[in-house]
């Protein structure tokens, strides 16, 4: 596979952004436990409401990253994240830290991811070849999941050592270091897409989910994405409530679990281009697809124990194995299906859809748990990540420009 030195340059900068976010991850939440001592309600609103006016405010970003070239956006991305997200050290240095400048550090922190991912998805598809995609999806693929199992553990050891405001500054200056790999890029950028008349402004931010909803793949697979993702995040705080309180599981336990699980997604995101090449991205896709959604609702009936631990570790494996293989033929597929002119805003508005019903079905699994049983919730949510399959693009003229896909 023929992935030039450019394209090397743009996966260090990610990789290098992501082992931040990794480190700094929960760090936000932590500070306002531990520094502002805020109640648990306000340490949920956080994360929620953050995601929610994050994508309220990059909703309108679309267009206008669309017509423009990419890179110059994906560095003031970085250096957005990174001077929102350097204030708090500096205000926990200077005594003025405040619940509100979390709050708005949380929302101009989730901006800045969705502008990047909307410029970035564009931009690789200019930059690596059609035959190259599925490796390369695969590669960012894999180190999300490589970072995602040792950045937390190495975080919060970094914390343990030095204390949370050092953490906070490692995750920054992963940013500031990204907009320096983007800068490195030497390939002169392709002239963005011309900008034609698409009628109001309106018409021009929802263009990209009139996209999603008219092409028949792209629609089963985005309501295959939702619900998947959805049902997941509403059982991960579940899953963790059970193991550490109900069940007993030690935090070492529930990070070793969670660490073997997150092999899977590396694993499988290293084997998307052999499994294309032999099988086709159809099959693959469809396989994938399924693969990740078997294994959740066996969680609803966890032993105590090292068998609970072993059962954990080997569901959530076998779930992000599948997703390892599924994200990056994915994220291939929505590229070619795609036209350059729209790409970066079907990106957004996945991206902002994503956030908005992901806090939502925290939230009713929350209420579920609630009103029935931690171990209820969890079936119900593995029910939903199971139904998630029949929204898969089955019938092959829904994909049928994968058929004879063999590269």
């Amino acid at each position: 596979m023929a992935l030039g030195s450019d394209f090397r340059r743009l996966w260090s900068a990610y990789a290098i952004s992501e082992f931040g976010t990794g480190v700094g991850f929960g760090a936000l939440p932590l500070v306002a436990v531990l520094v502002l001592d805020v109640p648990e309600l306000q340490v949920s609103l956080l994360a929620a409401l953050g995601g929610l006016a994050a994508a309220a405010l990059a909703l309108p970003a679309g267009p206008w990253i669309e017509f423009r070239r990419k890179r110059p956006v994906m560095m003031g991305a970085d250096l957005l994240r990174f001077v929102a997200i350097i204030s708090v050290p500096a205000a926990m240095l200077t005594g003025r830290l405040t619940y509100t400048q979390l709050c708005v550090v949380t929302v101009l922190q989730a901006t800045g991811t969705i502008l990047f991912a909307s410029a970035s998805g564009a931009h690789l598809k200019a930059l690596v070849g059609p035959d190259d995609r599925d490796v390369a999806n695969g590669r960012f693929e894999a180190t999300f999941w490589t970072v995602y199992s040792a950045g937390p553990a190495i975080g919060g050891a970094l914390t343990s050592a030095i204390g949370v405001a050092w953490t906070i500054t490692v995750d920054a200056v992963s940013f500031l270091l990204s907009a320096v790999g983007v800068r490195s890029l030497r390939t002169p950028e392709p002239a963005p897409p011309p900008r034609h008349s698409q009628g109001s402004r309106l018409r021009e931010i929802t263009a990209g989910w009139r996209h999603l909803i008219a092409h028949r793949g792209l629609r089963r697979l985005f309501l295959n994405s939702q619900l998947f993702a959805g049902s997941m995040m509403a059982a991960a705080p579940l899953l963790t409530v059970l193991m550490l309180r109900d069940l007993g599981f030690t935090p070492w336990q529930y990070g070793l679990a969670w660490g073997i699980a997150c092999l899977g997604g590396v694993t499988g995101a290293l084997t998307v281009g052999r499994l294309t090449s032999r099988f086709g991205r159809r099959q693959v896709l469809l396989w994938a697809g399924v693969g990740r959604a078997l294994w959740l609702w066996v969680l609803a009936f966890l032993p105590t124990g090292v068998l609970g631990v072993v059962l954990v570790a080997l569901v959530e494996f076998l779930a992000l194995f599948g997703s390892g293989v599924f994200n990056p033929t994915f994220a291939t597929y929505r590229m070619t299906e795609t036209e350059d002119g729209l790409l970066s805003r079907v990106i957004a508005c996945w991206s902002i859809t994503s956030r908005t019903v992901q806090p939502v079905c925290i939230a009713l699994g929350g209420l579920l748990a609630t009103v029935t049983d931690l171990r209820t919730a969890l079936l119900v949510c593995g029910v939903g990540v199971l139904a998630s399959s029949a929204l898969l693009p089955w019938r092959s003229t829904q994909h049928r420009e994968l058929v004879s896909d063999r590269p």
